[in-house]
């Protein structure tokens, strides 16, 4: 599967899962970003799909936005910022979103790491 001509960022893109090229996931899209040329000499254009809580938690509401930002810069993930993989490495559009990048070095994860070393290697039986 490739990505379709006719694409509706909102019911194509909007919340599917991001699988990377082994078919690892990476998340959800919470979001994507779009250029706009100033001049309108250009159609607008997406540059970004964007993952991670914060993205989410600002489509919910800009105070639970602030909110989720504050607490991922107090555990030190990201700095609170949202992971951005470049439109160009999406490879497929359907069920879920293919990308052509490896899921263990997009931050989006960064969480599940620091749980991994600060606290499940530390149980008993999980190693």
């Amino acid at each position: 599967m490739s990505i379709p001509n006719d694409l509706y960022l909102v019911r194509d893109v909007l919340d599917k899962l991001i699988v990377d090229r082994n078919h690892d996931p990476i998340g959800n899209v919470d979001g994507v970003t779009i250029l706009i040329d100033d001049a309108g000499s250009k159609p607008p254009r997406v540059v970004t799909i964007n993952a991670g809580v914060t993205v989410l938690a600002d489509r919910l509401h800009p105070r639970i936005g602030r909110w989720a930002k504050a607490v991922a810069r107090r555990f030190g993930l990201v700095h609170g910022r949202p992971t951005r993989l470049r439109w160009r490495d999406v490879k497929s559009v359907g069920i879920e979103v293919s990308v052509d990048v490896v899921a263990d070095e997009q931050p989006t994860l960064e969480w599940e790491h620091w749980l991994r070393e600060r606290v499940v290697r530390h149980i008993p039986g999980s190693g």
